[in-house]
């Protein structure tokens, strides 16, 4: 297996630019606003929100369950870029149907979502792992970061595109706002499906051991699955690591889904709030690479460190935010750091676990991706109550409770400090790998012996 050839690393880093087009013009830029305008309309604000709600959390509860045991089963017969496939298409049809949808029909609506962003966040657990065929360890925090930096570059392309569109719909030939957003949602399907073909031509993936038959893969896929759980409990750096990867990229995670919010309470208008997307997206795609050369350079931990600190001071600074200027400032400065906190703790994370299991563990990091957004809205919800009942105002508390979110950047950065690379990779060497799959399938087989 040949690795850092440039024509796959260029090819796999192109299946970034390829799904963040739906990260993007879908998830955060036209979805929403669209699902509530269009396929909620007459509908009250408080229902359409619920079921906005509803729709997000089943799409990321079923993709968080599902992610451990599908890495799982991948690695197994080797069969990562087969499973990125199925969920790539799986997102592309999906993303597409949402242009069939007509108005009103809100319940197509979240089917079609819900279906594309299982489809984009099973098909990023594969991509993750498919990195280790194309990387060197040495090349690792570079190839992590051209992979988000493409992202940024190509979702912020057509995001500014669709945005035009939405803006000068007679321009591009559309009726109105709601064609060219509906059209919008036909070229990310196009675009998505079109960019993944790199990958598949040019990143050829070492064959393994041949599957057996579908039962017996999904008994193996979780007995291995057990067997990651307890793996992961004796490498105990990819345990702290993991741990403190959750609590930063809750804080991450927490930023990013209330800017818009926070945006709007502080009396920003839509255009104000898109215009903000985009400035992340294009300061994002240089920052993501630079970061890449940063991490190669000071080490990924050192780098995560400064991106860490950034995200603290924004955080502070967003409670004391008062000028519209300010926020596409604070968008400025996210977008320095966004991509590459996500590429480093992606090859950092890499280093820390064992290649041929590369799958079965990105099944676990990015699960804990999916439950992240959990510590930070019960604390910024909890400082808020708190504030108020101590006689703070409702504008004070709702300022401190965003300010509070630094504590999981602190706390994760506290934790970050003490995972020792080293040690890490010291602990692989001593870690059994008999669970080959015939070893698994024979552990199934055999009556009344321990498994594992």
């Amino acid at each position: 297996m040949q690795l850092d050839r440039k024509r796959p690393i260029f090819a796999w880093a192109m299946y970034d630019w390829a799904n963040s087009a739906f990260a993007t013009t879908v998830m955060a830029g036209f979805f929403p606003l669209f699902f509530k305008q269009y396929w909620c309309v007459n509908t009250d604000v408080n229902v359409s929100t619920a079921r906005l709600g509803l729709a997000n959390s089943l799409a990321g509860i079923t993709i968080a369950l599902l992610a451990p045991i599908l890495g799982a089963i991948a690695d197994k017969g080797s069969a990562r870029k087969k499973f990125l496939i199925f969920f790539a298409y799986l997102g592309v049809v999906m993303t597409t149907g949402l242009y069939l949808v007509a108005q009103g029909n809100w319940a197509w609506a979240v089917i079609f979502y819900v279906l594309a962003t299982i489809g984009f966040s099973g098909g990023n657990i594969f991509y993750d792992a498919l990195i280790t065929i194309v990387a060197s360890e040495k090349k690792m925090d570079v190839v992590s970061a051209l992979g988000y930096s493409l992202g940024y570059l190509g979702g912020g392309l057509l995001f500014a595109l669709n945005v035009w569109m939405m803006l000068k719909p007679q321009t591009f030939g559309f009726a109105d706002k709601a064609a060219a957003v509906k059209f919008s949602f036909l070229t990310v399907g196009l675009w998505w499906a079109g960019f993944t073909l790199p990958l598949i031509l040019l990143v050829k993936e070492p064959k393994g051991d041949s599957a057996p038959i579908a039962i017996m893969t999904i008994k193996a896929g979780l007995v291995r699955l057990q067997n990651t759980f307890r793996e992961i409990r004796r490498l105990k750096v990819v345990f702290l690591f993991l741990l403190a990867y959750w609590l930063y990229i809750d804080g991450v995670d927490t930023i990013v889904r209330m800017a818009v919010d926070y945006g709007l309470s502080i009396g920003f208008e839509g255009r104000d709030l898109i215009l903000a997307l985009l400035i992340v997206q294009f300061v994002g795609f240089p920052c993501a690479l630079a970061f890449g050369f940063l991490g190669r350079r000071l080490g990924p931990q050192r780098a995560i460190f400064w991106a860490l600190a950034v995200y603290s001071l924004v955080t502070v600074w967003a409670a004391f935010m008062t000028q519209k200027n300010e926020f596409y400032l604070i968008a400025v400065f996210i977008g320095l750091v966004q991509g590459g906190i996500q590429a480093l703790s992606r090859s950092y994370f890499t280093r820390l676990i064992p290649p041929n299991k590369s799958a079965e563990f990105f099944g676990f990091y990015n699960m804990l991706g999916k439950f992240a957004v959990v510590i930070g809205p019960v604390l910024v919800g909890s400082v808020a109550l708190l504030a108020k009942n101590i006689g703070f105002s409702t504008n004070a508390a709702s300022r401190l409770s965003i300010a509070s979110i630094a504590i999981l950047f602190v706390t994760g950065g506290i934790l970050l400090y003490f995972v020792n690379e080293q040690k890490g990779k010291e602990q692989l060497k001593y870690l059994r790998n008999d669970n080959s799959p015939n070893q698994v399938l024979q552990t199934i087989r055999a009556p009344g012996r321990k498994n594992g």
